[in-house]
């Protein structure tokens, strides 16, 4: 995909805080897909399937008014998708795998570069995931990206997950913030939907196999790794 800033205009508005999205976006999946391939039976090309079913029954979790932690439902997840390949997988088990495969992610290659470079030119940069507190904390801790962010976000406080609106809603409280200064910088389409629903701005990583959802309003930057992302944004002039 060509990356490119959907808006043409000469001058842009820096928004006030820039939100990223953590999984996928910021770091790298290979080991959970080989954890959960291994898992199924040497099948990582079910991988996708997983996290579609995962990102589905959080939003049937939400969507009736419950909570369970993500990577619970993860865990849930996998034993579904294993159930469906004739492989039982215990309660104890699928977490163990998810919690300990998605706790030590590497980050992407360009993503240090990228938020040092964002960083050094003023932007307020702040995690902002479906995931624990927690298991942020040591994701961050094990990604050495702890150092680059102004503040860590999770949905959990919200008892809400991405990408119902209220939970944009709430991060731009938060952060003390109108929707329209704020950007989330997201691979997932439906992310970048919920977002931009909210009334945020966006930015979409085409990471591979990724794709912005065609019904949802355009998004401002689409770029194929978070350092070009970060090139486009150090261009835009500050509130004055």
């Amino acid at each position: 995909m060509t990356d490119f800033l959907k808006n043409n205009s000469s001058e842009k508005i820096r928004p006030k805080v820039l939100f990223f999205d953590v999984n996928e976006t910021l770091l790298d999946l290979t080991v959970v897909k080989k954890q959960v391939g291994k898992a199924l039976g040497g099948r990582e090309d079910l991988l996708p399937l997983w996290f579609t079913t995962m990102l589905q029954y959080s939003l049937v979790t939400s969507g009736s008014g419950q909570y369970q932690p993500f990577g619970h439902i993860g865990a849930a997840a996998l034993q579904m998708v294993a159930a469906n390949q004739d492989i039982t997988i215990s309660e104890n088990e699928a977490r163990t795998i998810i919690l300990e495969s998605i706790g030590n992610l590497p980050p992407h290659p360009e993503v240090k570069e990228a938020l040092t470079e964002l960083r050094n030119t003023g932007y307020k940069l702040v995690a902002f995931t479906n995931s624990s507190k927690e298991g942020l904390k040591k994701q961050f801790k094990s990604a050495g990206l702890t150092e680059y962010f102004d503040d860590l976000l999770s949905v959990e406080e919200t008892g809400k997950f991405k990408p119902f609106i209220d939970t944009y809603a709430w991060g731009a409280k938060k952060m003390g913030i109108r929707p329209e200064e704020c950007m989330l910088i997201a691979a997932h389409g439906w992310d970048v939907a919920g977002a931009l629903w909210a009334g945020w701005r966006a930015a979409f990583i085409s990471r591979p196999g990724q794709q912005i959802y065609p019904l949802a309003p355009k998004t401002e930057i689409v770029a194929s790794d978070l350092k070009k992302v970060a090139d486009i944004l150090v261009t835009y002039i500050k509130h004055l």
